[in-house]
């Protein structure tokens, strides 16, 4: 059974930095290309950041510059560190396979507010 599991978020003034992490229990993490998504109130969910199995990143233009995805295979654990945080950042975080979606965690709300 895939478990994805978020922590990390919080209430962070603007210009803050907040480290967010994913545990994954049940897939082969290493083989697996992963993402960092995220769902603001009243906005679908959207891939904010990915990371393949190689290495290579992408991010979305909104946090490019800012948040930087990082995994620790022999941790099974994806990292997303982000830095000068703005309101428009405000949202629940998840992560999830990137090409193969698994069953979604409650993710973390990360609040941006002063």
């Amino acid at each position: 059974q895939v478990q994805l599991v978020e922590a990390g978020g919080g209430l962070v003034q603007p210009g803050g930095s907040l480290r967010l992490s994913c545990a994954a229990s049940g897939i082969i993490f290493s083989n697996i290309a992963m993402g960092w998504y995220r769902q603001a109130p009243g906005k679908e969910r959207e891939l904010v950041a990915e990371l393949s199995t190689s290495g290579s990143t992408n991010y979305a233009d909104s946090i490019k510059g800012r948040f930087t995805i990082s995994r620790d295979n022999a941790k099974n654990t994806l990292y997303l560190q982000m830095n000068s945080l703005r309101p428009e950042d405000t949202a629940v975080y998840y992560c999830n396979g990137r090409w193969v979606t698994y069953s979604w965690g409650r993710g973390t709300q990360v609040t941006v507010s002063s």
